[in-house]
C-alpha cells in the first residue's frame, strides 16, 4: 500500500460536476484509463451493454444518468486524486450537495454548443456554497456548433466568473485537431486509438497571434492576485512559466479566478491537461480552511488542521447500502484512523470500532490498514446518518451538516400485496437514511404512505429501486404538490382562556398581533417576546410559543402549514392559582385562529424555473404549451437551429409536461426544471381549493 502515504500536499479530493449531458461520467471514465485504473475505455450508452465503470447501478446503465455519486481515486504522476463523479439531474441535488461538502476542489464541466445550462447554475451556487475553487472544462469540442469562446462569455455573463483560457483551441467541430497550453505556449496533440500518446509542437503559425493575445489577457488578470507578475506585465517583461503556474493557483485558490481548457473527452483530447490543471491548481486538504464547533464550548467555531498526529475528526457525508450491510463515506479533516479503533459518533455519543476500512472504486473495494487526514474513504458497519461527525473521544468536536433543500412533491406509494409489507419498510427506511431530500410520512387522516422528493425523476426511480432491489412490486398514487398557507396583512389578537372545573382551572390571557415576515426572511416563524413588567410570568413564555408554533402547523384554508409570520406577544395577564403552562399553549393557539381570520390568509404555490430546449421550428408550440400551465415566459433564445425558452411554472401545473413536450416536438424537446419560490395562486384557483377542502372536511365528520 505505498500510495497510502503519499504526502498531503500531493493529495487532491475533487468532484466533477456539471448540467446533465454535458459529460460528467465520460470526462472521469477516460481520467480511470489515463491513471491506469481502467484498462478498456466503456461509453455511458456503449454497445457493450456493460455501461461506464462510475454507473455501477443497473438502472443509471438503462437511462444513461447518474444517480448517485460515484467514488474512486487513482494514482496521476506523483500525485493521489480522489474523484467524484456527481449526477447532473436537479432532482438528485444532494447528491451533488453532500459531495461538494468535503471535496478542495471542482471541476466544472460545460457543453461546448449549449454552454452555461439552468443546472450550470445551480451547481455553480452549490460551489459558491461551499467556497470551492474551480476549473471550467468546455467539453464536446467535437460536436456541430461547438464554441468555447461562447461559453467562456457565458462563464462571465450568466455566472459572473472572472473566467480566462489557460488553453487555446486549435480548430473547433470535426476540425477539432487539439489544444494550444498558453502557460508553456506549445501545440498539444493527442495521438493513438485512445488519444494516450501526447505530441508538443510549436504552435500553428495562423494561431499565434490569437493566442499571444490570449496569454497576453492571462497574464493580466493573473496581476490582480501577484505583485511580482503585476511588476512584470506593466514593464512589458516576459513572465516565466513557474511564475504564471503559481499566479494560477494563487488566483484559483483565492475563488475570484476560474481557469477555462477545453477539449472533447469522447474524442480522448484534452483530459490529460485537465488531470494536470488538478494537481497544478486546485488545493491540497492542507490548503482548504475547515471549521468544526466545539460542543463544549458553546459551538464556538475551531478550525481543523490537516494534521496526522493531532485528534481525529471525521465526517460522515454519504451513506449507502452496500452488498456486505452498511457503507459509510468519510472525509477525514484531522488525524488518523486505523483498523481495530474505536472512534465516537458526536450525534449520540455511541462508541463504534472500526472494523474494515476501504477506498472505493465505483463499486470494487481496496483494503487498508489507516486512512489520514484528507483522505476521503469507505467504512463498513458503522451505524450513523448522513453529516455526523466522529472523533477519538479527546475532542468534542461536530462539522456543520451541508445543506438540504425542502422536497416539492409527495406520492402515495403502497405495496400491491400485502406479502410485500416487510420489504416496503426496509426499503423506504433504508432509502430515507441514505438520501435526506427523500421523506417518508404517514398521512393520520387517509391512512396512506407519503413518499417526497425534488422532482417526478426523484421519485420514480427510488419506486423503481423498490421493485428491483427489494423484490416489492408498488402502487403510485396522484402526485401531491406541497402547498403552504401565508398572512398578508397585520392582524391583533387578545384572547382569553378561562376554563373552570372542580379544582384548579385553568387562565390565560395573551394579546399582540401577528405580521408577514419580509420576503427574504430565512425562518418560516418568528416569535418576539415583548412583555414588559411581568404581566406574563417569564416561565410561561414557552407555553405560548409552542401555542403559536402548533397553531402554524395546520392552516385554515386548505390544511397545510403556515410560513412567512411573525408574531409579537406584548401584553396579556395570568391568574396565581389557575395558571399554567398548558393554559398559555391553549390561549396562544386560539389567539392564533383567531387572528389569522382578520389577517388575509392566501395559499402558496411552489413555483418552478422551467428551461426548455426544442428545435426552432417548435418554438410556438413550446411557447403555447407553457402559457397553457399558467407559466410566465421570462426569456427565449436561439443557437445552431435550437431555441431556449426560459420560464416560471407552477409545479401543480407540470405533472404529465414530459409527455406532451415529446409528442409536439417529434421526441426532439428536452426540459429541466428547479424549485425557485412559493408564489400566491391566483384568487379563483384559491377558492376552487378551499372549497374542495371545505367539502372533504364534511364528508369526513359525518
Amino acid at each position: 500500500m505505498a500510495e497510502q502515504h503519499v504526502p498531503i500536499e500531493r493529495v487532491r479530493n475533487i468532484g466533477i460536476s456539471a448540467h446533465i449531458d454535458s459529460g460528467k461520467t465520460t470526462l472521469s471514465e477516460r481520467v480511470l484509463f489515463y491513471t491506469g485504473k481502467i484498462h478498456k475505455i466503456e461509453e455511458v450508452r456503449g454497445k457493450s451493454g456493460v455501461g461506464a465503470k462510475m454507473d455501477s447501478m443497473e438502472l443509471e446503465r438503462e437511462k444513461g444518468i447518474t444517480i448517485q455519486s460515484a467514488a474512486t481515486y487513482c494514482m496521476w504522476k506523483d500525485f493521489n486524486v480522489n474523484l467524484i463523479d456527481t449526477p447532473g439531474h436537479v432532482d438528485f441535488t444532494v447528491e451533488v450537495e453532500r459531495s461538494l461538502r468535503v471535496l478542495d476542489g471542482a471541476v466544472l464541466v460545460l457543453c461546448s454548443v449549449a454552454g452555461v445550462q439552468s443546472q450550470s447554475i445551480t451547481v455553480d451556487r452549490q460551489m459558491k456554497r461551499y467556497n470551492v475553487p474551480r476549473l471550467c472544462f468546455i467539453n464536446k469540442m467535437d460536436r456541430a456548433g461547438a464554441n468555447p469562446f461562447r461559453g467562456m462569455e457565458m462563464l462571465r455573463e450568466k455566472l459572473k466568473h472572472n473566467a480566462h483560457m489557460i488553453t487555446y483551441p486549435i480548430g473547433a467541430e470535426d476540425q477539432f485537431q487539439g489544444v494550444v497550453d498558453l502557460v508553456t505556449m506549445e501545440a498539444i496533440y493527442f495521438d493513438g486509438d485512445n488519444g494516450e500518446n501526447i505530441r508538443r509542437e510549436a504552435i500553428p503559425a495562423e494561431l499565434k497571434d490569437d493566442c499571444d493575445k490570449a496569454r497576453e489577457e492571462l497574464i493580466g488578470a493573473i496581476a490582480d492576485f501577484d505583485d511580482d507578475i503585476a511588476e512584470k506585465f506593466l514593464e512589458g517583461e516576459e513572465v516565466s512559466v513557474e511564475e504564471l503556474k503559481k499566479g494560477i493557483r494563487k488566483a484559483t485558490m483565492s475563488l475570484e479566478f476560474t481557469p477555462v481548457m477545453m477539449g472533447s473527452a469522447y474524442k480522448n483530447k484534452g483530459v490529460q491537461l485537465v488531470l494536470d490543471a488538478v494537481c497544478d491548481y486546485l488545493p491540497a486538504p492542507n490548503e482548504s480552511t475547515n471549521v468544526a464547533l466545539d460542543l463544549d464550548n458553546d459551538e464556538a467555531e475551531v478550525e481543523l488542521t490537516s494534521d496526522f498526529n493531532k485528534p481525529l475528526v471525521a465526517l460522515a457525508f454519504k451513506l449507502e447500502d452496500g452488498r456486505y450491510g452498511q457503507l459509510t463515506f468519510m472525509r477525514l479533516y484531522q488525524g488518523t484512523m486505523k483498523k481495530g479503533e474505536f472512534i465516537f459518533n458526536m450525534a449520540n455519543g455511541k462508541k463504534v470500532k472500526v472494523p474494515r476500512i476501504v477506498r472505493m472504486h465505483s463499486d470494487e473495494m481496496h483494503d487498508v490498514d489507516e486512512a489520514r487526514a484528507g483522505d476521503i474513504v469507505a467504512l463498513f458497519g458503522v451505524e450513523c446518518a448522513s453529516g455526523d461527525t466522529f472523533t477519538d473521544n479527546t475532542v468534542k468536536l461536530s462539522m456543520t451538516s451541508m445543506f438540504v433543500p425542502s422536497p416539492v412533491i409527495s406520492l402515495a406509494v403502497a405495496p400491491k400485496d400485502k406479502t410485500g409489507q416487510a420489504n416496503f419498510s426496509k426499503a423506504l427506511n433504508r432509502f430515507q437514511k441514505e438520501d435526506p431530500t427523500f421523506r417518508v410520512h404517514r398521512d393520520e387522516e387517509s391512512g396512506q404512505t407519503i413518499i417526497s422528493g425534488m422532482g417526478e425523476l426523484h421519485l420514480e426511480v427510488y419506486c423503481e429501486r423498490i421493485k428491483r432491489e427489494y423484490n416489492c412490486e408498488v402502487v403510485i398514487g396522484q402526485p401531491q404538490v406541497a402547498y403552504r398557507e401565508a398572512i398578508t396583512q397585520k392582524a391583533d389578537y387578545d384572547y382569553t382562556h378561562k376554563k373552570q372545573t372542580g379544582g384548579a382551572g385553568q387562565f390565560g390571557k395573551v394579546v399582540g398581533y401577528v405580521e408577514p415576515l419580509p420576503s427574504d426572511a430565512v425562518k418560516d416563524f418568528e416569535f418576539v417576546n415583548e412583555i414588559v413588567g411581568g404581566t406574563i410570568p417569564r416561565e410561561y413564555i414557552p407555553g405560548c410559543e409552542k401555542g403559536f408554533s402548533e397553531a402554524m402547523k395546520e392552516g385554515r384554508l386548505i390544511g397545510h402549514p403556515i410560513v412567512g409570520v411573525r408574531i409579537v406577544l406584548n401584553d396579556g395577564s395570568y391568574h396565581p392559582v389557575d395558571s399554567s403552562e398548558q393554559a398559555f399553549k391553549t390561549a396562544a393557539l386560539m389567539a392564533f385562529r383567531q387572528a389569522y381570520e382578520k389577517a388575509g390568509a392566501t395559499i402558496l404555490e411552489p413555483v418552478m424555473k422551467l428551461e426548455t430546449s426544442a428545435p426552432e421550428e417548435f418554438q410556438g408550440t413550446v411557447m403555447g404549451q407553457i402559457n397553457q400551465r399558467r407559466g410566465v415566459i421570462q426569456n427565449s433564445s436561439s443557437n445552431e437551429g435550437f431555441c431556449v425558452v426560459e420560464a416560471e411554472v407552477p409545479l401543480s401545473e407540470m405533472f404529465g409536461y414530459a409527455t406532451d413536450l415529446r409528442s409536439a416536438t417529434q421526441g426532439k424537446g428536452e426540459f429541466s426544471m428547479e424549485f425557485a419560490r412559493y408564489n400566491a395562486v391566483p384568487r379563483n384557483v384559491q377558492e376552487e381549493m378551499v372549497k374542495k377542502y371545505q367539502e372533504k372536511k364534511a364528508a369526513e365528520n359525518k
